[in-house]
């Protein structure tokens, strides 16, 4: 034994410089790198904490007042007349998780599409980057960009087919009213490519995750590859595209310049994908420039609620991420 503990002294004395360097047991100067590491980590962990919890506590402390005014009643009721010192907000709601969950069906469909065509082999590896690379890009597009681009090309391509929509099916009630301008479908169209790159980004590492040795075990069953997608990957990665869709959900309750642009900003609501609506945050773009000390109490009322929804989505969303993220890795 002593013999052996000599022979591998030496081999260690003989290794290459750089191995031998990785091999040694840390300094002094690395343990205090480490531990000034750390406590930076933590610390700024700490401040992301105490930053949130500074903006949910400031927009609280302006809108104590409207909360005590208006109480429920604030989340019941449609007016809003600032002269006359009549708030609500429940068409501000319903039109904000209507359009979101319009978003979601059409960007969450086309994110998981895209998601499986490039994560199962479906395109050549070099076409698989750029589609990657430009799906990502689209993050980068300013809201007041999709605004535009949604004012000037997609409101009027729409216009025409609108148009046949409402005339041969206007007795249902999604195609009820003509589409004269901004209105639900083109700023739920817009927000559904806004929320592509979060949805198809998760839905994608999902599927890559599935271990690779299940696709290999149905395929040695005699499966075809849509078997093994549909069977296998879909079924395995579904937490994870779950949480994508929900995180997609979240980002697009949110979203203000592209909606207050293109949504029409009546303060109403009504089932027809063509008429004109509103969103919370597009209230608050609208109002706040002109909005005096009442209304400036009642508003902040609204992004109480608004921060409320989206938080609570977004929590949700993280915790369906993480315990998928656990549940893939005790498969692999």
């Amino acid at each position: 034994m002593v013999d052996a503990g000599k022979a591998l002294a030496e081999r260690a004395d003989a290794a290459p410089p750089h191995l031998a360097a990785i091999s040694r047991p840390p300094g002094a100067d690395e343990k205090g790198f480490d531990k000034a590491f750390k406590v930076i980590a933590h610390a700024f962990g700490g401040a992301v904490v105490v930053l949130l919890a500074g903006i949910v506590f400031e927009v609280m402390r302006h809108a104590r007042t409207a909360i005590a005014d208006y109480g429920f009643a604030f989340l019941t009721n449609s007016n809003w007349d600032p002269n006359k010192g009549q708030f609500g907000i429940l068409a501000e709601i319903v039109g904000t998780l209507y359009t979101s969950a319009l978003a979601l069906i059409v960007g969450g469909g086309l994110g998981i599409t895209v998601a499986l065509v490039l994560s199962q082999g479906f395109v050549h590896r070099r076409v698989e980057l750029v589609m990657k690379n430009i799906v990502e890009l689209l993050a980068a597009i300013p809201s007041v960009v999709y605004g535009l681009w949604g004012i000037f090309v997609l409101v009027p391509a729409l216009k025409a087919p609108c148009a046949w929509l409402n005339e041969h099916l206007g007795s249902i009630p999604l195609f009820s009213t003509r589409l004269s301008g901004p209105g639900i479908l083109p700023a739920a169209l817009v927000l559904s490519i806004m929320i592509l790159p979060t949805v198809t980004a998760i839905s994608r590492e999902a599927m890559a995750a599935v271990p690779k040795r299940l696709n290999a075990a149905a395929y040695g069953l005699g499966a075809t590859r849509w078997e093994v997608i549909l069977s296998v990957t879909l079924p395995t990665a579904s937490g994870g595209i779950f949480g994508a869709l929900v995180l997609g959900f979240g980002r697009a309750l949110g979203e203000t310049m592209a909606l207050a642009m293109l949504v029409g900003n009546a303060n109403q609501f009504g089932w027809s994908l063509f008429s004109p609506g509103i969103t919370l945050a597009a209230l608050l773009a609208n109002h706040f420039p002109e909005a005096g000390a009442v209304e400036v109490r009642a508003l902040m009322y609204a992004a109480v609620v608004l921060l409320l929804i989206t938080l609570a989505v977004n929590a949700i969303g993280s915790f369906i991420m993480l315990r998928t993220t656990q549940s893939l890795k005790g498969l692999n």
